[in-house]
């Protein structure tokens, strides 16, 4: 691991952050995702909080920079990919329907570590079915990549895990770089979602993604659906799934679990 060459108060989180872990201050929230086309709960992203002792709890825009300035990124993310393993067997014992959990990997979790080994290992510890399990990627490690990366991508969908590219739109889209990269999903940045009825350019942009996504057999997440009004446009345009407030905020597996008994979803 890198000493820290950063500010000072940089610092002092990235040391609270460490003890976060020993004293299990981390925790898994879960948002709901839907199927436009049916209206089921298909699955949820796991999203990390830190429940700090002084501050309250913090999103992980709030610490995760820092995370991985310092390389504790890596052991975050095996800790995030363990307990939402562990979700995703809890939730899919005698089901009928599958629901599968994505997460979220940092472009710093495909450096020197074998990202690849550690995924077998905690699927093998934790009795994971591989099909159970989405990984989000950003666009930047796509652009970045010096073949590693695709190598890693692919063995892991080889695995039957699902690849999913996080936030498609924010940054600069290439076509080359996607057709190359074993990706069976787009996931819609929100930005686009927030301001399709009032920007018809950016409608268009969306149908857009809606249409290249179509032509790679590539599914389409739409992320930030706040109203019916976006989920409707969504569906005519053609987009297969979708998450956001109006499916329901980022919830703790507890309370997530009472929602799946609540709307008769649990089988």
């Amino acid at each position: 691991m890198q000493p820290l060459t950063i500010y000072p108060k940089r610092q002092t989180t990235a040391a609270d952050l460490r003890q976060a872990q020993q004293n299990g201050e981390l925790e898994l929230y879960y948002q709901p995702q839907v199927d436009l086309g049916t209206g089921l709960l298909i699955g949820a992203e796991a999203l990390l909080r830190w429940n700090h002792p002084e501050k309250g709890q913090l999103t992980p825009d709030q610490f995760l920079p820092v995370a991985e300035e310092s390389g504790l990124i890596v052991d975050i993310g095996e800790w995030v990919l363990h307990n939402a393993c562990r979700t995703a067997v809890d939730w899919n014992q005698d089901r009928r329907r599958v629901l599968t959990i994505a997460v979220n990997l940092s472009p710093h979790q495909f450096g020197p570590n074998d990202l690849l080994a550690s995924v077998c290992r905690i699927l093998q510890v934790t009795r994971c079915e591989a099909e159970w399990l989405t990984l989000e990627v950003t666009e930047a490690l796509l652009q970045h990549d010096n073949g590693s990366a695709c190598e890693t991508l692919e063995q892991l969908r080889d695995l039957g895990i699902s690849i999913v590219i996080d936030d498609f739109g924010k940054g600069t889209s290439l076509l080359s770089p996607l057709k190359r990269f074993p990706v069976d999903s787009l996931k819609i940045d929100r930005f686009f979602i927030r301001n399709m009825k009032r920007d018809s350019e950016n409608t268009e942009l969306i149908k857009a993604i809606i249409a290249l996504g179509s032509s790679l057999n590539m599914s389409l997440m739409a992320e930030g659906v706040e109203d019916p009004s976006q989920e409707e446009m969504l569906q005519r345009y053609g987009c297969h799934s979708a998450q956001g407030y109006l499916y329901g905020r980022p919830i703790t597996k507890e309370t997530f679990e009472q929602l799946l008994f609540d709307t008769g979803a649990a089988l």
